[in-house]
């Protein structure tokens, strides 16, 4: 939600885009276009969900560059769904922006907003768990864990 302020500061709609997981946490991203593709911008701790430069045709193509990089901890792909773009100014900005509670609100309208599939049957018999080097790659983080 910082980003999607942050781009409706600088005068673009505050959009995001819910992505759903089978055995995993959800993912979230603000949305942006520049040329008519789509970018998106994300904050996690690991490598591969993070900025999405804007050359994406359409949302589908967007989420499925999360794809490979959207696992659990026993290493299973598990992105599997994207929604239509919400725009947070259909909530007040009091409640997202300023708020000092919790905005559940926001969560509440992206789960019921239109969702896609990424995959259908025949995908996902096909799917492999990550490989040794993808489990090594997926391991890089852009900050250390605190040590104990």
């Amino acid at each position: 939600m910082l980003a999607a302020c942050a781009l409706w500061v600088h005068g673009e709609p505050p959009l995001v885009m819910d992505m759903r997981a089978v055995r995993d946490y959800d993912h979230v991203v603000a949305l942006f276009r520049r040329h008519g593709r789509w970018g998106a911008i994300s904050k996690t701790n690991g490598i591969g969900l993070r900025w999405r430069d804007p050359v994406y045709r359409t949302l589908r193509e967007l989420a499925m560059s999360y794809f490979h990089e959207y696992y659990n901890r026993r290493d299973h792909k598990t992105l599997r769904e994207y929604s239509l773009p919400y725009d947070l100014r259909r909530i007040a900005p009091a409640l997202w922006v300023s708020g000092e509670k919790n905005v559940w609100c926001v969560g509440d309208a992206l789960d019921e907003l239109r969702h896609f599939p990424l995959l259908n049957g025949y995908n996902l018999k096909a799917l492999a768990r990550r490989d040794p080097f993808e489990r090594r790659v997926g391991g890089l983080l852009q900050y250390r864990r605190p040590r104990k």
